[in-house]
């Protein structure tokens, strides 16, 4: 063994670290010590990597010395973590005209000229890069040396040693370059992340003999199963097997040829080496071998590739056999991976004709046929026609096209604008912000720039992963939610030490979020209850209503509506905690904005057209989001609390007779001032002791606030003394806190976010430093004032790993997420849980 500052040979006891040699040196070393065929290599340190990038050389007639005279070297990247990449495999380096001459001899000319062909193409372009169409076509190594020395205007180097330092500079200065540095901080690596590089003897694959390359695994890609899957390419090098259309499969298979039929040692040797690495590595691998006249090779292993599906299905799998823990499954899985599981996706196969791009606001994709408007959705859905809901930005009035459609796709809006919150409620592929589109809803099309026009009834594809909207039908790949994605929930259960609730609007939501296994459910926005064709007309009248008596005569209507909406939620979350938010919206959203709406109005309600569009006009606000809605609606206009507090009482009494006790928490939205609180607990109690008189039946109910002004968390404390509960809604506060509208900041955040005036979309990633200090506020002050206080997130942020962290650490009881969020938030829960219990205890640590 030869060990030098520069680099080291890798043994069985050699000091490799992958904090010094990268990942890819220390599972060489691992796979030389369960004495499996690998080449003699070379592993070469971070520090000579950077030191060769900024110009000083190791000694690399050293480094040639420990092969031997003559060897063929290929030149591989180790970084730290596999997923910060790394420049691409040399191969075949100390090709010249004497080894050519000495492979004719012994391989065939063919073979020679072949090996010394790729060489001088793949040094020319990759590590001179040099264009690459003098080097293209069926060429010979004359023709080859000539185009390079055309472009060089020197001849093609036949010194080994100057071949080799030509290609570690290559490969070490592409790691510094600017491009290199900015993929792999996408992926996670510090700024000064470092590349180790490891040279190997090669093993050829071109021979006489049975020869070639080929890429093995043990575990379907797609589903995680124990499945044989890779390919094999006689008298080929690399990953061509991966790429050749006439490469043959590993085992035996009808479809055609395979190695096993030729080899079937060598198959047999390599379903070993995988079983070995499997239980002493504890991972799938993914094997790159040679055979060099039958003798096997194996040259590298790295953690096989895999869907989401396939990637939960191996931890489980590593688990269940007891190779890793079940806290070691839980940690190994990217939270948001479990998205892939919880929605169809396009399958990573299919063709992808993209139209254009947005924001991916939703996960999952879907096909179907576009309309453009909430009301062709339903008479599509109702044709049992898949349809795809296409509007520039939607509306509460949209809701229940929403419900009908396959996805929705805005051309404006962004993360939180309406249609992306609702979408991922509804677990509805969703994008938003298609700045490019151009939609015209009279004559019923849609244009992307370049492309045909699209009309209504046409097919197309949103997929809300990626944020890319297809022209036509994808093939999908369908959710796959029990199995191995069930036990690992289990476990996240098991480890989590926070609760996970959900926002459920309908009883549709609440199932699904029961199929998930919540906590309960953390917000329930009443108001979605009234956008239904039948209750939209009586509450139109409400809004019209001349005098309180009116009102509460149309509010008298709705009453068994909303009751029966709560009845069936309290009886499907079987005696689960249930928070149910009090009217929000200003009143307007309820009524049409165009003539045509107007008219029908007008004829529903008996009124002149004028009427009509005098009371609307009334009620339009310069700013509605900031204006007579939420808690400000109930101070005002008090029958509309009233009717509701009435029907879930009402509901509260006849849910509790047929299964576990309900204790319903209802929560007022908006609150800025303790009176506010005070105003609307007084009715809310009222009405709870007429219901208790009326029926003679008890029951206990909690009433508690949203906090969703910078006012309420700072006033918290005096809040608190008339509250059960606080639940943060970081949507609006952090709209409020910012001073930015969230549907409009889409528009420009992207350049904020280049520029660096926030890290983050704060619409999207929690923001700690300033939102989250005004949570602290409220929290710390409201527990000062009621120590049993309850405080919990209910905005679109709770189901973020970021958020769930700020949570836990500030002690906060719950998060409440969409239901298709509720798996992330589960898992993200467990890994933080997980991870601090593995940390040394912090006397100073306070929960």
């Amino acid at each position: 063994m030869l060990s030098t500052p520069d680099f080291t040979t890798i043994t069985p006891t050699a000091e490799i670290r992958t904090s010094t040699h990268g990942n890819r040196a220390k599972c060489l070393q691992r796979l030389v010590r369960l004495d499996l065929p690998v080449p003699k290599t070379v592993a070469l340190r971070f520090d000579t990597v950077r030191a060769i990038a900024g110009g000083r050389m190791p000694d690399i007639r050293a480094l040639l010395d420990v092969f031997g005279p003559g060897a063929l070297l290929s030149v591989r990247s180790s970084s730290q973590m596999p997923d910060w990449g790394g420049p691409g495999t040399i191969l075949n380096i100390g090709m010249n005209d004497d080894k050519a001459a000495e492979l004719a001899k012994t391989h065939g000319p063919s073979a020679a000229d072949a090996l010394y062909v790729s060489f001088i193409r793949a040094y020319a372009v990759d590590v001179l890069r040099l264009d690459a169409d003098a080097f293209e076509g069926p060429i010979t190594p004359r023709l080859a040396k000539s185009a390079f020395e055309a472009e060089m205007d020197e001849p093609f180097p036949q010194d080994p040693c100057e071949q080799l330092a030509e290609v570690l500079k290559s490969m070490a200065r592409a790691w510094e370059g600017t491009t290199a540095r900015l993929l792999r901080q996408a992926q996670g690596a510090p700024v000064d992340a470092g590349l180790g590089l490891v040279v190997q003897e090669m093993a050829l694959g071109i021979g006489q003999g049975l020869s070639g390359s080929g890429v093995v695994q043990f575990a379907s890609p797609e589903t995680g199963e124990a499945q044989v899957t890779g390919r094999w390419l006689p008298q080929a090098q690399g990953r061509a097997a991966l790429s050749e259309s006439d490469a043959q499969f590993i085992v035996s298979d009808k479809r055609g040829k395979s190695l096993q039929d030729v080899a079937p040692e060598q198959v047999a040797a390599l379903k070993s080496a995988g079983a070995q690495m499997r239980q002493r590595l504890r991972e799938e691998m993914q094997i790159e071998f040679t055979l060099m006249n039958g003798h096997l090779s194996i040259l590298d292993a790295v953690k096989c590739p895999r869907s989401g599906r396939a990637e939960v299905a191996i931890a489980v799998a590593l688990a269940e056999d007891g190779i890793i823990t079940s806290d070691e499954a839980l940690l190994r899985i990217p939270p948001f991976t479990l998205n892939q599981l919880l929605h169809r996706q396009v399958s990573p196969t299919a063709a992808r004709d993209v139209l254009t791009r947005g924001i991916a606001a939703s996960p999952g994709a879907a096909t179907g046929k576009i309309v453009f408007s909430a009301s062709a959705a339903q008479a599509m859905a109702a044709q049992g026609e898949p349809c795809i809901l296409v509007r520039r930005e939607t509306s509460p009035e949209d809701i229940r096209g929403m419900h009908a459609a396959q996805a929705v796709l805005t051309e404006r809006g962004g993360m939180t604008s309406h249609a992306a919150v609702i979408a991922r409620g509804l677990g509805l592929p969703c994008v938003t912000g298609a700045t490019r589109l151009m939609l015209d809803s009279r004559k019923k099309t849609l244009t992307v720039p370049g492309r045909k026009i699209f009309h209504e009834g046409d097919v197309i594809t949103v997929d809300g992963s990626t944020g890319d909207v297809l022209a036509g039908a994808a093939a999908m790949v369908e959710p796959a939610l029990g199995g191995a994605f069930a036990t690992l929930m289990d476990w996240a259960d098991a480890a989590r030490d926070i609760g996970i609730r959900a926002n459920a609007d309908t009883p549709e939501d609440a199932a699904m979020a029961q199929r998930f296994g919540v906590d309960g459910i953390g917000l329930c926005r009443t108001e979605h209850m009234f956008f239904d064709a039948a209750r939209l007309t009586v509450m139109r009248e409400m809004i019209f209503a001349e005098n309180p008596a009116d009102r509460a005569a149309a509010l008298d209507r709705l009453l068994p509506m909303q009751r029966a909406d709560f009845i069936e939620l309290f009886q499907m979350m079987q005696g689960q905690p249930v928070t149910i938010r009090l009217f929000d919206p200003p009143l307007h959203e309820f009524l049409p904005g165009d003539r045509d709406g107007i008219r029908a109005l007008a004829e529903a309600l008996d009124l002149p057209v004028s009427r009509v569009q005098s009371r609307i006009e009334s009620l339009q606000e310069f700013n509605p989001m900031l204006g007579m809605r939420g808690v400000r609606l109930g101070v005002t206009v008090p029958e509309i609390y009233e009717m509701q507090a009435r029907a879930i009482f009402e509901a509260t009494i006849k849910a509790s007779r047929k299964g576990a006790p309900v204790v319903p928490e209802i929560m007022i939205p908006l609150v800025s001032a303790r009176r506010e609180v005070e105003l609307v607990k007084g009715r809310v109690d009222a009405i709870a002791a007429e219901v208790r008189f009326k029926t003679g039946q008890d029951f206990t109910y909690r009433l508690g606030v949203m906090v969703e002004t910078p006012r309420a968390a700072l006033r918290a404390g005096e809040i608190a003394e008339h509250s059960a509960f606080l639940s943060f809604g970081t949507n609006d506060l952090t709209q409020m806190t910012y001073g930015l509208s969230r549907d409009d900041a889409g528009r420009f955040m992207s350049a904020y976010v280049q520029q660096g005036v926030f890290p983050e979309d704060p619409f999207t990633q929690l923001d700690v430093d300033g939102v989250g200090e005004l949570m602290h506020l409220g929290a710390a002050r409201g527990r000062a004032a009621r120590p049993d206080l309850i405080i919990s997130i209910c905005g679109e942020h709770a189901g973020q790993p970021s958020a769930i962290a700020f949570s836990r650490k500030a002690g906060f009881d719950y998060v409440s997420c969409s239901p298709f969020r509720v798996p992330v938030a589960k898992l993200a829960a467990a890994q933080l849980s997980i991870q601090d219990r593995d940390l040394p205890a912090d006397p100073k640590a306070s929960r």
